[in-house]
């Protein structure tokens, strides 16, 4: 009983915590960011009519009339590279920046660590679906990975005291 208690304890400090907040707050839009990737890929596909799955395809036809069907498109390819990327950059941040939260921050540095990630990986969003020139994307790219390369320092630096 006096363990559950503990535990019970333990979490509520932990939901209590404005870094933790903060860190649940800014992962959840980003992660949610992520997932619309997927329904943006969906509708290219749907409306370029251009899939990679035969199966996908029977609702026009079978056969040699559904096969034209089978094929890549531009703006397909690049919302699944922009949810690739996505991929990449935000399940390091979301396991990086929870270690950061419970490594104990100062709450104003762990705010400009997950909003300036935030902003840049809907930045780079928008660079990629509209797109925009560059150096738009390889910088909101940049920027984003190094706000998670600073926490892994200042998660590194705080457990093994660098």
């Amino acid at each position: 009983r006096r363990g559950e208690m503990a535990k019970s304890t333990q979490l509520t400090q932990l939901i209590n915590n404005d870094v933790f907040r903060a860190f649940a707050t800014y992962a959840a839009i980003v992660l949610l960011k992520m997932m619309l990737m997927s329904l943006i890929t969906a509708y290219f596909r749907i409306t370029r009519k251009a899939f990679v799955n035969p199966e996908d395809t029977e609702s026009f036809g079978k056969g040699e009339a559904a096969k034209k069907y089978l094929r890549t498109d531009p703006d397909v390819e690049r919302a699944r590279r922009g949810h690739l990327n996505d991929l990449e950059n935000i399940v390091p941040f979301f396991g990086i920046g929870l270690l950061y939260a419970l490594s104990g921050p100062e709450l104003s540095s762990a705010l400009l660590h997950f909003r300036i990630f935030t902003g840049a990986r809907i930045l780079h969003t928008f660079a990629y679906l509209i797109p925009l020139p560059q150096p738009g994307r390889g910088l909101s790219w940049a920027v984003g990975y190094a706000v998670t390369f600073s926490m892994a320092y200042n998660v590194l630096r705080a457990a093994w005291l660098l």
